[in-house]
């Protein structure tokens, strides 16, 4: 008897604690969202297998925190578009990173994928809100560094020196991506409240 309360006990205390990070990882990732845009965004959480949805959504927009690396953290608004084409590459990457590819294996699949039209880029101007102030974004050397809220706009194929800029992440403006299917023109912008107030 004491051994099957004692079993209850730690599943209960198990789906306590991964209730918890749902909760926690569905409010980062709706903090990536305009005040006007979360309360009908579609949701992600990550899980051991990959991503799953767990609310539909009611406006074209999806909630999700990608982690293009491991230790990233990019909490993400995508737009329809978005959804329709870039969701749908995140998805994949991390359930081949559950898989235990490598990272030279996933950038060989996504690579194929897109030659083959199983990845598309975006058909039309759209916009990806990164509108957290809790962005760990990778630094290009193998770890990941802060980034402030930004504006994300698709641009496939675009390069930095197509809009003059050096590619300073610090800078006003720059390419991310760039040259690539999925290239996104940055657009830093100031603090926002993520509920009830504006950009």
């Amino acid at each position: 008897m004491k051994i099957q309360v004692v079993l209850a006990l730690t599943i209960q205390f198990g789906l306590s604690a991964i209730a918890a990070d749902h909760e926690k990882e569905i409010a980062l990732a709706l903090s990536a969202c305009p005040a006007l845009v979360a309360p009908g965004a579609g949701v992600y959480v990550l899980e051991k297998s990959g991503y799953v949805r767990v609310r539909e959504s009611t406006n074209g927009f999806t909630a999700i925190v990608q982690h293009s690396m491991p230790t990233s953290q990019e909490p993400q608004c995508i737009d329809a578009e978005g959804t329709r084409t870039f969701l749908p590459r995140i998805l994949k990457i991390a359930e081949l990173r559950a898989q235990g590819k490598t990272a030279d294996e996933i950038k060989s699949y996504v690579a194929e994928a897109f030659a083959k039209g199983i990845f598309q880029p975006p058909n039309r101007p759209g916009i990806d809100y990164m509108l957290s102030t809790e962005n760990l974004v990778p630094d290009g050397k193998g770890g990941t560094t802060h980034f402030p809220p930004h504006l994300m706009f698709y641009a496939p194929y675009l390069t930095n020196a197509d809009i003059g800029s050096d590619g300073n992440q610090g800078g006003q403006v720059f390419v991310a991506g760039e040259g690539a299917p999925h290239a996104l023109i940055i657009v830093p912008v100031g603090h926002h409240e993520a509920e009830g107030g504006t950009l």
